[in-house]
């Protein structure tokens, strides 16, 4: 058993761990609560975006530009947005399984990583990195899904890649988030647009130069939204973990305090056995 001195000292280490704790769960829930509403205000147009474009092409007939068509490469463009932080529960390697439980071939991917952790996680499964954006999650801004749109494009409309894939944390709310992983280019159009294609849609000046504009904003708009929505289920998920552990820690100290005191009442019990057991060799 345990010396009372040892019960002591890691009661005292939990003690610390759960004042961390305690503070890492106030920092994040004070920066989710900025996160939740950017995240609120960005959702409908990251939504309505993604679906106006499907709806759009399905009602474009068949229109010859690089952007709509599988390029000839195999390969895969994968936006993969992660954290620079751990202790966020399984928020990192929920997005991890994604891209390794997936049925792409490992050497079909290039990895357009944004987040430390996606980087360390996957560059040690030998994934090929070919891009480090770590910075952007810092705070992400919409130039910086700009930046980001314009390298994965040139990917594509160079041939390197054929299509373009984003994996990203969705924020449903407070308590629940769920990594995902969507079709960017060629856009895939959805079955209820392509039963309703029959009404076409009409560009001006024309279908190349109005589609040359529209794509990248569509992109980067998405690009946007997820990195916005992937800072929010990093504070949500983190917060829960450290609301978690905190827990965990106070029922530890509980249960180490019960060990202590029955310590110390056996320690005192065998005191005062030995005091009588002294005093009665005395006496006789």
């Amino acid at each position: 058993m345990a010396s009372m001195r040892d019960i002591k000292r890691r009661k005292s280490s939990i003690q610390s761990t759960q004042q961390i704790t305690k503070a890492m769960k106030l920092v994040s829930t004070v920066k989710l609560q900025k996160a939740k509403s950017r995240a609120e205000q960005t959702d409908p147009y990251f939504n309505y975006m993604y679906k106006t474009v499907s709806s759009m092409l399905a009602r474009s007939g068949n229109i010859n530009h690089p952007y709509l068509q599988a390029g000839d490469s195999k390969r895969k463009a994968i936006v993969v947005i992660t954290s620079n932080r751990g202790l966020a529960g399984g928020y990192n390697s929920n997005i991890v399984k994604l891209i390794t439980g997936s049925d792409f071939p490992k050497e079909d991917l290039d990895i357009y990583a944004v987040g430390g952790k996606g980087v360390e996680a996957l560059g040690r499964r030998d994934y090929h990195i070919a891009l480090d954006a770590s910075y952007m999650m810092e705070a992400p801004t919409y130039p910086d899904a700009a930046a980001l749109c314009n390298k994965v494009l040139e990917a594509f409309t160079n041939g390197e890649v054929g299509e373009i894939y984003l994996a990203y944390t969705h924020f449903k709310n407070t308590v629940s988030q769920e990594a995902k992983m969507i079709k960017l280019l060629p856009v895939e159009i959805d079955p209820e647009d392509a039963e309703d294609s029959n009404v076409l849609m009409n560009y001006e000046p024309n279908e190349e130069e109005a589609l040359n504009m529209i794509i990248p904003k569509y992109v980067t708009s998405l690009f946007y939204g997820a990195l916005v929505e992937a800072v929010a289920s990093e504070n949500g998920a983190r917060m829960q973990a450290m609301d978690s552990a905190t827990s965990n820690a106070e029922e530890m100290i509980s249960d180490l305090s019960l060990k202590y005191n029955r310590a110390r009442q056996g320690s005192i019990t065998q005191e005062l056995t030995e005091i009588v057991a002294g005093a009665n060799a005395i006496s006789t």
